[in-house]
C-alpha cells in the first residue's frame, strides 16, 4: 500500500506460532494447552507442593477453586447484546489435562491469619508500618512455617482480602477508618537522623528501615520471597465474587469470567513450579537474545540514585533478571544512562548466563529500551560483547494516539499491521483486530508502538526482522493465558521488576529467575 501524499509502506505480520508438546503448533496458548499440552509435557502427571497464606475464609475460597481446577470450567452463556461464539473465551479443560500438573486442596500447607490481625495493622496511622505489619503477618507465618515443616513448597499463594488491596497501596485512601496508633508518627516519611547514638548503638534504628521502601504490599512480598519461592497473590474477590455483594446484590467488583480465571491461575501455578514455560515460540532465530533494561529511582534516596537491572529472554521464552549497580543513572526527567564500568560488568553477567546454557555466546543480542543509548552505555556494551556477536539498541515506546491507521469495516486495524517510516523506524500494532478470534479486545481505536533500531555493533538488521522479534515477545506472558499483551515481554514488566529491585528486602539478589517477579 503506498500514501499519495507520502511515499510509506503497510506490512502485516503474521501471528507468531507458538510450540507445545509433540511439537505441535497454535498460535493461541489456550488451544495449543488443550489440543496437545505443555511443550515440556511430562510422561505421567505431575504432583505440585502448593502453600496457602490467607484467612480462614480466603483458605477455603482457594480450596473450593483448587476442587474447581480438577475438573472442566465452563464459559458462562452470552450475556445480553454478546455474541454467541466468542472465540476469545475459551472452556477450561481441567489442570491435568491441559497442563499435566495436579494438587490435592486439603493437603496443601495451610498457614492462617486472623482477619482481625490484618485489619487492625491496616489501620496504624502511618502507611508505611502499616504496610509494613501487614506483610510481617504473611511473611512471618511462612518463615515459621519453614522452619518448622521439612515438607519443601514449589509455589505460595497469598489469599489476600480485599482490605489489603484497598488500604496497603501507595497513597492509599484510608478515609473514615478508625486509625490506630503504631510506633511511628504520621508524618515520618524517613529514617530519624541520629548517627551518633545510633552508633553508639544507644538508639536501635534498624525498625526504620520501612522509611526506605515504597508502602507496597505486592512489592515488598515479591522481594521478601526472592529468598524463599515463587508466590501468586490473588485477592479473595477474585476467588469468590459472589461472597462479595453489595447493597444491590451485585459483586463488589467486575471480575473475569470463571473459565479465564481458571485459565489464568493454572497457567501462574505451571510457570512457577515446574522447570520450563507452558509454551515457547516456535519460529524464533537460534542464537538470538533479547535484554529489557530496567532503570527505577530508589525511594527516598538522599544522593537520587537509581537501580538498573536486565531482563533476559530466549527462544524458550522463560527469563533471568540481572541486577546491576545502583548508581546515579538518571540523567533526565525520564532519562536514564549506566556509566561504562556498571554497562560493561551488567552485559557481562547476562551474557555469562548465556553462554553456561548455550555453550558460547549470542550470534545477535537485542536490548530494548524505552528511551536512547548514550555514547558511553553504548561503547561499553559493545566492548563487553565477544567480536562474533552483534549487539543492537532498539528503543520501544508507547504512543498516546498521536498516530492512527484506520481500516474498512466494523474493527479497527489488525494486529500485526506495521507502517514503516524508513529503514530503521516503524508504528507497529500489537493489538487490534484478530481474524482468529473475530473480535477486537479493547476500549478504542488501538494506538501502536512507535520501534526505533537506535544503534548496532555490526549492520542493522532489517526493521521486519525487528518487527517480527517484537510480536513474537508478546506472546510470552505466562502470568496469565491470553492470545497476547501489548507489549513486549521485555518492556512488559520492566516496572514491575524495576519496583521489586528497589526494595529492602531484595538486596543481594544478583541473579533470579523470572518467576519470581510476576
Amino acid at each position: 500500500m503506498r500514501f499519495p501524499e507520502k511515499s510509506l509502506r503497510v506490512e502485516h505480520f503474521d501471528e507468531p506460532q507458538l510450540e507445545f508438546a509433540f511439537s505441535q503448533r497454535s498460535p493461541h496458548p489456550k488451544d495449543g494447552l488443550f489440543l496437545y499440552g505443555p511443550h515440556a509435557k511430562a510422561k505421567k502427571s505431575r504432583e505440585i507442593r502448593v502453600g496457602v497464606v490467607g484467612t480462614t475464609d480466603g483458605i477455603g475460597h482457594f480450596r473450593r477453586w483448587g476442587r474447581k481446577l480438577h475438573s472442566v470450567v465452563q464459559v458462562p452463556p452470552p450475556g445480553k447484546g454478546e455474541k454467541a461464539d466468542r472465540l476469545h473465551l475459551a472452556n477450561f479443560p481441567g489442570l491435568d489435562e491441559a497442563f499435566g500438573i495436579s494438587f490435592e486442596p486439603d493437603e496443601c500447607s495451610t498457614l492462617s491469619i486472623a482477619w482481625k490481625d490484618i485489619d487492625r495493622a491496616t489501620r496504624i496511622i502511618n502507611l508505611n508500618e502499616a504496610v509494613d505489619k501487614v506483610a510481617r503477618l504473611f511473611i512471618d507465618r511462612v518463615r515459621r512455617h519453614l522452619r518448622n515443616d521439612e515438607r519443601s513448597v514449589d509455589v505460595w499463594i497469598l489469599v489476600l482480602p480485599e482490605i489489603v488491596y484497598e488500604r496497603c497501596r501507595p497513597q492509599a485512601k484510608r478515609t473514615g477508618l478508625p486509625m490506630e496508633k503504631g510506633d511511628f508518627t504520621k508524618r515520618q516519611k524517613s529514617k530519624e537522623s541520629i548517627p551518633l547514638l545510633s552508633a553508639m548503638g544507644v538508639i536501635d534504628q534498624t525498625e526504620e528501615a520501612i522509611f526506605e521502601d515504597v508502602p507496597d504490599f505486592h512489592r515488598r512480598i515479591k522481594a521478601e520471597f526472592l529468598k524463599i519461592a515463587p508466590t501468586q497473590l490473588v485477592r479473595e474477590t477474585t476467588l469468590a465474587p459472589e461472597a462479595f455483594l453489595n447493597k444491590a446484590n451485585y459483586p463488589v467488583r467486575k471480575t473475569q469470567d470463571a473459565a479465564t480465571v481458571a485459565w489464568n491461575l493454572a497457567t501462574g501455578l505451571y510457570y512457577k513450579t515446574q522447570p520450563k514455560p507452558p509454551w515457547r515460540l516456535a519460529d524464533v532465530r537460534p542464537g538470538v537474545c533479547y535484554i529489557g533494561m530496567v532503570y527505577k529511582s530508589l525511594p527516598h534516596d538522599p544522593d537520587g540514585h537509581a537501580c538498573c537491572a536486565a531482563q533476559m529472554f530466549l527462544n524458550e521464552g522463560d527469563g533471568v533478571v540481572f541486577r546491576g549497580a545502583n548508581g546515579p543513572w538518571k540523567t533526565g526527567d525520564y532519562d536514564f544512562h549506566l556509566k561504562a564500568p556498571a554497562a560493561k560488568n551488567l552485559l557481562a553477567l547476562v551474557l555469562e548466563t548465556y553462554s553456561e546454557t548455550h555453550g558460547g555466546p549470542p550470534k545477535e543480542l537485542f536490548i530494548h529500551g524505552q528511551t536512547y543509548f548514550n555514547d558511553e552505555e553504548w561503547n561499553a556494551f559493545v566492548d563487553a560483547a565477544p567480536k562474533e556477536t552483534n549487539v543492537i539498541g532498539v528503543r520501544i515506546r508507547s504512543t498516546g494516539g498521536e498516530t492512527k491507521l484506520f481500516r474498512d469495516g466494523d474493527y479497527p486495524v489488525l494486529r500485526g499491521t506495521a507502517l514503516l517510516l524508513d529503514d530503521q523506524t516503524a508504528y507497529l500494532w500489537t493489538t487490534g483486530y484478530v481474524p482468529q478470534l473475530n473480535t477486537y479486545i479493547g476500549p478504542e481505536t488501538p494506538n501502536p508502538l512507535h520501534i526505533t533500531v537506535m544503534r548496532s555493533k555490526n549492520s542493522k538488521p532489517d526493521i521486519s526482522t525487528v518487527l517480527g522479534d517484537i510480536m513474537g515477545l508478546t506472546k510470552i506472558n505466562y502470568n496469565s493465558c491470553n492470545f497476547n499483551d501489548g507489549l513486549p515481554v521485555t518492556v512488559r514488566f520492566a516496572r514491575m521488576v524495576g519496583d521489586v529491585l528497589t526494595m529492602g528486602s531484595a538486596k543481594g539478589e544478583e541473579r533470579q529467575p523470572f518467576k519470581f517477579y510476576v
